[in-house]
């Protein structure tokens, strides 16, 4: 089997389910079950956050629903394009406070790693997700009913992947353009002198 262009080589060698996971944008009409999105949900449940405070929530729709169709209105309109044959959209949303009331400066970062989390799982079981920040977000908290101590990260797109041949350009070529990363000497410091901010 044709290995996909955005699965790349590394500088050095990393576990293959990383590379497996990519932002898609082209998605089957193939149905992702419940049963299959919990698994999902799972994995993210199983990120490191602080104080064990857990403070990722997770808003779904699957196509064709009321939220799908809330969320999707909230989108970018290039997001627009190819986030509609999504099989399902999830509002990504981050509880700012801890129990206590006070301010949780490490929730979205938190919630960060709980995406990843899913991402990953999702990758393993042949799903691609495309985590998005072209939203409005003041309209999807009001249509979501998010209250005053949560915020909506991102939105993400998941589906099992198609043919970039589907989408329309520049969609289609970006499907197909092999990713890149900065070396790790750009971002990897051993001493402050040498930090590059």
């Amino acid at each position: 089997m044709k290995k996909h262009p955005k699965i790349v080589p590394t500088q050095y060698e990393i576990h293959p389910l990383l590379l497996q996971r990519w932002s898609a944008r082209s998605f089957s009409k193939k149905i992702i079950q419940l049963e299959t999105l919990n698994h999902l949900f799972e994995a993210a449940s199983w990120a490191a956050s602080s104080m064990n405070e857990q403070p990722w929530r997770f808003v779904f729709g699957t196509k064709d629903s009321e939220i799908f169709s809330l969320m999707y209105s909230t989108l970018a309109g290039g997001n627009q394009v190819w986030a509609k044959e999504a099989q399902v959209l999830i509002a990504v949303i981050a509880n700012t406070h801890f129990a206590d009331g006070s301010m949780n400066l490490h929730a979205w970062h938190d919630v960060g790693a709980a995406s990843t989390y899913l991402l990953l799982q999702a990758a393993e079981l042949g799903i691609l997700g495309h985590q998005m920040g072209g939203f409005n977000r003041e309209i999807a908290e009001s249509h979501l009913k998010i209250p005053n101590h949560c915020s909506i990260v991102s939105i993400i797109a998941l589906g099992y992947p198609d043919s970039h041949e589907v989408l329309p350009e520049p969609f289609q070529t970006r499907e197909i353009t092999p990713r890149t990363r900065k070396p790790i000497h750009a971002f990897v410091f051993d001493s402050i002198d040498k930090l590059s901010l």
